[in-house]
């Protein structure tokens, strides 16, 4: 996080990530690691290419514990898209990972946010990750969003910079 908040705070002028083989080589690392649970994960091609304005290492700390999550409470299904839009004050990405899992609550949605707080002790955890996620994005000045997916579960929405 030390490293994250230096390049966040520095605005790392030119980082720029490709948003595609990110997802591509983390949804092949998330399919090794829940092999046994014969999920479908799919990520919904991109129109075009899309940047996030920042550095990979952090792309990848967040959208990999967002779709860990997808992956461990999902029952069949996780879904990621991309798309780009014109949040002000400044272009953003946002990545929308879906599941079909149980979803949480919406007056609980806050609380798994908190570092440290877990709603189901019986799923593998620390309970660490959503709340690494938020202060990832806050740093980048984006936004993490948790709703109602259209499969059933729980949405997570990344908004973050575009390059």
């Amino acid at each position: 996080l030390a490293r994250a908040r230096a390049a966040a705070a520095q605005g790392v002028p030119g980082a720029r990530v490709d948003l595609a083989p990110v997802l591509a080589g983390l949804a092949r690392v998330m399919e090794h690691v829940h092999a046994g649970r014969d999920l479908q994960l799919v990520c919904v091609p991109m129109p075009r290419p899309l940047f996030f304005a920042g550095e990979v290492q952090d792309l990848q700390e967040m959208l990999g514990n967002v779709l860990d999550n997808a992956c461990k409470w999902a029952q069949r299904k996780v879904h990621v898209s991309v798309v780009s839009g014109a949040h002000a004050p400044r272009p953003m990405v946002s990545i929308l990972v879906d599941d079909d899992g149980p979803g949480i609550d919406a007056d609980r949605r806050d609380g798994v946010i908190t570092r440290g707080a877990r709603l189901d002790e019986s799923v593998p955890g620390s309970g660490l990750g959503l709340a690494i996620v938020q202060e990832l994005v806050s740093l980048y000045g984006g936004s993490l969003a948790l709703g109602t997916s259209p499969l059933g579960g729980l949405r997570v929405e990344l908004a973050l910079p575009a390059a």
